[in-house]
């Protein structure tokens, strides 16, 4: 066992000499990885879940650890392995069940740089690990050419023209209508990305003959948030899905109508509203949450859960915005 002080750091990206290293951890009922992944990475494993934790400590750490079937491992397992990545600095690429991403979601801490894969495909797990490489290694990545990668590629260019558009409206400047609190992203201590923190809400409903006027307001407005949302649900019956979809817009409705409603929303019910698939779901939750306009918030009655809530700032954007369709 290597001493503290001989273990490497984890680099976080191969040279470009040698492939990228991938630490498989699995219970052995998915443990092949198909031959468009497998012949791109330098896949080695699998490690059994209960020692995939150890493994990661003591040994020359991997580029990334993939990690499959998440959902039939118990909490303890879990945080083990978290804790042993944060401790590393090492990247993950999860897969679970849609059904299990809430705990196994709040069981791997913030600071451990994941990319969450449900019901995914070789593309998907291929853009996964391109999105946990670093720039340079993109950069110099030469792969054959083919199907798979044309379609990561475009989704590549989809992700960054994304980016410059959400750093458009987190720039210093701040959303428009944001209040100086909230005008430099990251300055106000409840908007900084990824940050893991106690909900300052209290949710509990209080009996409607005592609720101010200001509360009423809120609930009709939630109401036509929701309407909004059933009537881009209802497009679907007539047009083909993906001809509308807009994930990030669709998941700012359903924060908004929720902190209208005093209701918390869960990582896999955001999922759910996005419309689209869970492992692209999830890219947006995570896109948005750099960009500082989503914050995870802890669940204070359950640690093995968190919920995804608007940023201050992104709350009082979406708030002009309906004041200013109701005029």
């Amino acid at each position: 066992m290597l001493a503290d002080q001989e273990r490497p750091v984890w680099q976080g990206a191969s040279s470009p000499e040698r492939p990228i290293s991938v630490l498989l951890v699995s219970d052995g009922c998915d443990a092949t990885p198909e031959p468009a992944v497998a012949a791109r990475l330098r896949v080695t494993g699998p490690v059994a879940p209960a020692r995939s934790a150890g493994h990661v400590r003591d040994t020359i750490s991997p580029d990334i650890v993939w990690l499959r079937g998440a959902e039939r491992l118990d909490d303890a397992v879990l945080a083990e392995l978290g804790e042993a990545l944060a401790a590393r600095g090492g990247r993950l690429m999860c897969e679970t069940s849609l059904a299990a991403l809430d705990r196994v979601a709040a069981a791997i801490p913030p600071s451990v740089r994941t990319e969450w894969l449900v019901e995914a495909d070789s593309a998907d797990r291929l853009m996964a690990v391109a999105a946990l490489q670093s720039p340079r290694l993109m950069a110099v990545n030469d792969m054959a050419r083919d199907d798979t990668m044309e379609r990561i590629d475009r989704l590549q260019e989809e992700v960054a023209r994304i980016a410059r558009l959400l750093g458009d409206l987190t720039a210093p400047r701040g959303l428009p209508g944001t209040p100086k609190p909230y005008a430099a992203h990251g300055e106000a201590a409840g908007d900084y990305p990824g940050q893991l923190r106690s909900p300052p809400r209290d949710y509990a409903a209080t009996p409607r003959s005592f609720l101010p006027e200001e509360r009423s307001i809120d609930r009709q407005r939630a109401k036509g948030v929701r309407r909004m949302l059933r009537q881009r649900r209802m497009r679907e019956q007539y047009f083909p899905a993906d001809l509308f979809a807009d994930p990030a817009w669709d998941m700012l409705l359903d924060l908004y109508a929720a902190r209208l409603e005093r209701q918390p929303v869960s990582v896999s019910s955001l999922c759910i509203a996005a419309a689209v698939p869970a492992t692209t779901a999830l890219r947006w939750i995570k896109t948005m949450t750099d960009a500082g306009l989503f914050l995870r918030e802890a669940d204070p009655d359950d640690g093995r859960r968190i919920f995804i809530a608007l940023a201050e700032g992104a709350f009082d954007a979406m708030a002009r915005y309906f004041e200013a369709l109701e005029e």
